[in-house]
């Protein structure tokens, strides 16, 4: 008990860093304000203090609530829009001032940190005991350190992240809850009902499948429907925006743009490319010669979504840390990767202050382009390498870091061994919930397993 103490502080302590280290990243602009192009020059762009001024923030409109002018409509789902207004009535003082605007990125701020100090002990606790230590890399990572105020996605993070722990404790209403207010927030926890789908399929506990999907739905339509009938066009503009959005910054898609498309063709293609992978995952997930471990699965889909994306802000990275920490916790592969999401990150402010200052800041050269584009192809070849060494896991169980600590601990606790066909050397997923213990009753052959097509509830 004492030990679990002491790991709680110092993963606090750690997050407490990297969050001074992230205000230490934005000082220019809190000092000088948010203005185009210094806000990029200086890599200290945000959402927060934009949508203040830009969304009817500042003059006391409150998202989905009061009527706005089209150009003031937020373009997020619903549980950011409320976030953003809750936060904004709590500012003193009227007008968009530096102070008022300052005041606002403050309070967001301290919120995302605060989100981001639950995501790390959620880490901590949806792993194996004897590797909680691995949360360090989730309070030290640089991809949040610098993204954590570009946008509220670390809300996301922490309710999928419960929603995770949850499931992996057996509570499938409550995760599925969290995992509705989750896509209320962005959408990408959705996702995660993909893997769910796949092992209780996989393992015969479809009534656990159905517990979460009807409780995500719920949730999802307890937030969703009041705006729905009372705003609906401000409600919608979030899914049609992006839907119909041209292809954006660092986009795959930038590599494409001779093709005859529009951003609403461009949707398709992502789309369908993203279902097929989807697809492909959910095969793995009932080949695999073992049961795969849930963030494992979600770790997959998630980074598939990320690289066939229309669009991938730079916080977009904050989506995958947690996940990848819990589905391949070594440092050095995860050190890597980070790399190049930071020389990525560089680049795209480069880029956007080009951009923003009328091609005064780099011109003359090409330098900046060439940045940007080294930087979308390290983002995207170390994404697609995490993802190659995830499945190398799912296909080498034993190979597995977390499932190698869990074995030892079941080992030390005399537990036996699980009745899921698992080799006896092969630890379970901390992470398993209702489907702990439970023998496959479906299963497709190719990579170890036969052919198994039997449905329980």
């Amino acid at each position: 008990m004492k030990t679990r103490s002491k790991l709680l502080w110092v993963l606090l302590a750690a997050t407490a860093l990297g969050a001074a280290l992230s205000l230490l990243a934005v000082h220019w602009c809190r000092i000088n304000g948010w203005s185009d192009p210094d806000q990029h020059i200086h890599m200290c762009y945000s959402d927060f203090s934009l949508l203040f001024t830009q969304r009817g923030l500042s003059d006391g409109l409150f998202p989905f609530v009061h009527d706005v002018a089209d150009d003031q409509v937020m373009e997020y789902p619903v549980l950011i829009a409320v976030v953003a207004g809750v936060l904004a009535l709590l500012v003193p003082g009227e007008g968009a001032g530096h102070e008022r605007v300052l005041f606002f990125y403050d309070l967001n701020h301290m919120a995302v940190v605060l989100c981001w100090m639950a995501v790390v002990i959620i880490t901590a606790f949806s792993t194996a005991a004897s590797r909680r230590r691995d949360a360090l890399m989730v309070a030290l990572a640089p991809g949040i350190i610098l993204t954590l105020s570009v946008n509220w996605d670390m809300w996301a993070v922490f309710l999928g992240g419960f929603a995770l722990l949850l499931w992996g404790r057996g509570h499938s209403v409550w995760a599925g809850i969290l995992l509705g207010l989750g896509a209320a927030m962005k959408l990408y926890p959705l996702f995660f009902l993909g893997a769910i789908l796949v092992l209780c399929l996989r393992a015969g506990r479809l009534r656990s499948l159905a517990a979460v999907l009807c409780a995500g739905i719920g949730s999802w339509l307890a937030v969703n429907v009041p705006f729905m009938i009372t705003q609906f066009d401000q409600w919608a503009t979030f899914y049609r925006f992006s839907s119909e959005r041209e292809v954006s910054f660092s986009s795959m898609w930038l590599a494409f743009s001779w093709l005859p498309l529009d951003g609403a063709g461009f949707s398709v293609l992502s789309n369908g490319l993203f279902l097929v992978c989807c697809l492909g995952i959910a095969y793995l997930g009932w080949a695999a010669p073992v049961r795969p471990r849930v963030a494992q699965l979600c770790f997959l889909i998630v980074a598939s979504f990320i690289l066939l994306g229309k669009v991938y802000s730079p916080q977009f990275v904050m989506w995958l840390i947690p996940l990848a920490v819990l589905a391949y916790p070594r440092l050095k592969a995860l050190v890597i990767w980070q790399a190049a999401e930071v020389f990525h990150w560089a680049a795209v402010w480069m880029m956007s202050a080009k951009i923003t200052s009328g091609g005064s800041f780099g011109g003359g050269h090409s330098l900046i382009e060439t940045a940007y584009g080294l930087g979308i192809a390290a983002h995207m070849i170390t994404v697609i390498w995490l993802m190659v060494l995830v499945v190398g896991d799912i296909l080498h169980p034993h190979r597995d870091a977390v499932r190698q600590a869990e074995a030892a601990e079941e080992r030390t606790a005399g537990e036996p061994s699980p009745e899921s066909g698992d080799a006896p050397s092969v630890g379970e997923d901390p992470l398993a919930g209702t489907l702990r213990g439970r023998r496959d009753t479906f299963t497709l052959p190719g990579l170890g397993q036969k052919s198994q097509l039997t449905l329980r509830w």
